[in-house]
Parts: structure tokens; C-alpha cells; sequence
């Protein structure tokens, strides 16, 4: 798959609301993968009459479909803050140091459910007690019979799970990345007499278009997110590249665009990096067995040597279902099915979880509902797996290679439904869960 870069800038409000059933509209913390892909369509279909850009030729109505409508369409994936809290030393000599806020440029993942911080001060260090994982040491005491509790490497108290956004630069700096809302009043109009309309007045959560970067310097600069798009095609990536670039400040994004609100400059690239899962893949086990021999001071037990081990992460939250029925938790049924595999496990009988065994899951639920601007209808209700869980799964060390190979097309294409629109985007071996207590972050 060809990957394209996406970087968004708010030139102005966003509204871009979360729906549940029963509750009211709160502003999302990111930009989902479905608003970008309807704004972009929209965008195009806009331009449908039009002779200036590459999309409206002959061939155009079969360049759409494919990107949207066939049954391997483009796929969008949620836009993330990039704007980092950064510790800065005021002064070399002293200890003393100011937080900042400033834009990087690396990417951009989710803290998995399993990273916990210092209740009485959590965050990332300078400014933080640290942060850290805990998969791998629960998995070896579980597998010693033993309890873990761990306490706060700095200041020895209790610990609590801690998500969000993060970042970790060359130096293995580690960021945390947020977005900052507001409340915006509006009064509603009289269609007939075009004033203010008596007892009609309503408040829009929306994501802020600008940020400060410190408390002293007070310069402001707009906010910018980034998203990537992955299409099957290296020409009709051009295409597209050349057409968000060209149209890079047409686009609206979210709801009351005919207010004002919405308004992005988009800039597209495309990014030719290659995979590294391999890599990820070899030093979790790594990180594992090295962990595993330390928690042996209680018991001896042999590491299971004949075993590979990865984790799944969930980048963004995920629809998941299993002979019908929604569920949190992918199964090795689910797992063999996503990468191809069904009929290689189905054949199996007794050596089922030699093949791919789940070892352990965190997740947890939610709903989200929406709004559909093409059909001018509500979305339906979906149960959904939150972002940040966690799944560890096992294979035989035989099958390493095949595993792999799997799992770097699974990473690019996600888990479960509507992947297109930015849900179960995924992350092989994420390389945080290698930060243990004692090297807290």
C-alpha cells in the first residue's frame, strides 16, 4: 500500500462532536478518519463539473469508486494532535524548567491500557513522576503465581493507568500530545423575520484553532494534526496527493461549516518508509525473556522457548464482531480470519493454541454514533472497543516468519469493521511496552 502523509491545520474552530446514545454531543480529542474521507469526497463530487483537476476526466466516476465505494476502498486514518508538551531548562545550572508547547513531527501513537503513572503526579518525566508499562512483568507474574502491585518509581506511592497521546523523538524523549476546547454561544434566527429567535439559545464544544506556546512568550500558533491515507494504487496516490494539494485550503471539516467553523489548510506527501515490525517484533521477545529470567528469583519455571510472543494495540477504537455479536476481545478465531488464515486454523483440532493462542487482553468498551452528510441521516449506534487495548498472543517459534509477514499487512489494513473511516487502526509490538519500571519515562 501506498501511504500519504496527511498534515491538517485549523485555521479555525473545530466542531467535531462525539455522539453517544442519551448524552449530549462532546468534542472529540482528535479529527476521525470518517469526517476527513467525507470532506474529501465531498470536496470532489463538489468539483464533479469542473475541468481543473485530475479526478474529472473520463475516467473519473471509476477513480471514485475506487477510492470510496469498492470493496478494498482507501483507507483513512484519524488525524492526531502533533503539538508536545516539552520541558525546557530555564537555566543549565539549575534543575528549574518551563513546559512548552510546540509541534513535532514524529508520529503519533495511543498509550496502551496497560501504561500507568504516579497518582500524585503523573505525566512523562521532566515534569512527571514517569510513565510506564506493566504487560510484560503481569504476565510473568502471573505466569510465577506471584502478585504485582507496582508502586511509583520516584516517589514510592501508588500508581494509576495512564492514556493518551504520545510521541517519542531520536533522542527517546517521550511527549505527550493534547488539543484544547472551547464553549462557543450561539442564538438561533427567526427564517421569516432574519433576527434572533426568542428562547433559542445553544453552546458548540469545539476543538481550539490555536494554541500558546508558553506562559511567557504568549506567541500563538494554529494547532496541526496528522493523519495518513493508504491506498492500494501509486498512481491514483498521486492523483490524490495532487488534488488535496491543489485544493489544500477548500476543505471543511465537521459540523456548523456554514458558521464559520471548520475551516483546515491540508497539505499531502507521500511517505515511503518501509516497515520496521520485524525489528519490534524480535525485541519484545527480547525484553520478555530477559524479564521473565528476573522474575525467576522467586521460582524456577523455563521460559517457553518454543513460543514467539506479540501484542496488538488498538491505535483508534475498534468494531469488532464475532459470529455476529459484538464483542471487545479478538480471538485467535478472529486474528486468523483478519490475516487469511481461517482455513489453516479451522483445520486444526487439538493443536489450536499451538498455532496462535491469546494469552492475555485488556479493553474496554464504548458507543459512538454520528452523523452521515451524504444520506442527511443519523449513524447508527456501534459498540465499540476503546482505543489503547491491548491484546498479547502466542504462536509456535516455527511460525515466526509466517506471523510476521501477516502482521505487517494487518498493521496497514486494521481490525474489524468501517477500517476505512479511521476504526481499528493497529500497532504491532509497540515499542512502549519494553519501558518497565525501573526505566520510567
Amino acid at each position: 500500500m501506498i501511504e500519504i502523509t496527511l498534515n491538517i491545520t485549523t485555521l479555525s474552530p473545530l466542531a467535531v462532536s462525539r455522539r453517544k446514545p442519551g448524552a449530549v454531543s462532546e468534542a472529540e480529542d482528535h479529527i476521525p478518519g470518517s469526517v476527513i474521507r467525507g470532506a474529501i469526497a465531498g470536496q470532489i463530487l463538489q468539483q464533479s463539473g469542473q475541468l481543473s483537476t485530475n479526478f474529472l476526466h473520463a475516467e473519473f466516476g471509476d477513480e471514485f469508486q475506487t477510492l470510496f465505494v469498492s470493496e478494498q476502498p482507501a483507507i483513512f486514518q484519524n488525524a492526531y494532535p502533533a503539538v508536545a508538551k516539552v520541558e525546557q531548562q530555564l537555566n543549565p545550572n539549575k534543575e528549574k524548567s518551563e513546559s512548552i508547547s510546540q509541534i513535532v513531527s514524529e508520529k503519533i501513537h495511543i498509550l496502551p491500557a496497560t501504561s500507568v503513572s504516579s497518582k500524585t503526579n503523573p505525566g512523562f518525566k521532566p515534569k512527571g513522576n514517569g510513565v510506564f508499562d506493566t504487560l510484560i512483568d503481569r504476565f510473568c507474574a502471573d505466569a510465577y503465581n506471584y502478585p504485582y502491585d507496582p508502586s511509583c518509581p520516584k516517589d514510592k506511592g501508588r500508581v494509576e493507568p495512564y492514556s493518551g497521546f504520545y510521541s517519542c523523538n531520536s533522542d527517546n524523549k517521550y511527549y505527550s500530545h493534547s488539543v484544547d476546547t472551547r464553549f462557543l454561544t450561539r442564538v438561533g434566527i427567526n427564517r421569516r423575520r432574519a433576527t434572533s429567535e426568542e428562547d433559542i439559545l445553544y453552546s458548540i464544544q469545539v476543538l481550539n484553532e490555536s494554541f500558546l506556546d508558553s506562559p511567557k512568550q504568549k506567541n500563538w500558533h494554529n494547532y496541526v494534526y496528522i493523519s495518513a491515507i493508504l491506498v492500494e494504487n501509486t498512481e491514483l496516490a498521486q492523483k490524490l496527493v495532487d488534488f488535496i494539494n491543489v485544493n489544500h485550503q477548500n476543505f471543511r471539516l465537521g459540523g456548523a461549516t456554514s458558521r464559520g467553523l471548520g475551516k483546515v489548510d491540508i497539505t499531502a506527501t507521500i511517505n515511503n518508509t518501509s516497515s520496521d515490525l520485524e525489528t519490534r517484533f524480535n525485541k519484545f521477545n527480547e525484553k520478555l525473556k530477559e524479564r521473565w529470567q528476573l522474575w525467576s528469583v522467586f521460582s524456577e519455571k523455563e521460559f517457553p522457548a518454543e513460543r514467539s510472543f506479540f501484542t496488538i494495540d488498538l491505535q483508534a477504537d475498534a468494531i469488532l464482531t464475532e459470529n455476529w455479536c459484538r464483542t471487545t476481545v479478538i480471538s485467535p478465531a478472529m486474528l486468523c480470519q483478519f490475516v487469511g488464515l481461517e482455513t489453516e486454523f479451522s483445520q486444526l483440532d487439538q493443536e489450536q493454541d499451538d498455532f496462535i493462542k491469546l494469552e492475555v487482553a485488556y479493553s474496554s468498551h464504548d458507543y459512538r454514533s454520528g452523523w452521515n452528510s451524504a444520506w442527511g441521516l443519523m449513524k447508527d449506534v456501534e459498540l465499540v472497543t476503546n482505543r489503547g487495548g491491548v491484546y498479547l498472543f502466542s504462536t509456535n517459534a516455527n511460525k515466526k516468519t509466517l506471523w510476521i509477514d501477516k502482521l505487517k499487512q494487518l498493521e496497514l489494513n486494521g481490525v474489524g469493521e468501517r477500517t476505512c473511516e479511521g476504526f481499528g487502526q493497529i500497532y504491532i509490538c509497540n515499542p512502549f511496552h519494553l519501558v518497565t519500571r525501573e526505566t520510567a519515562k
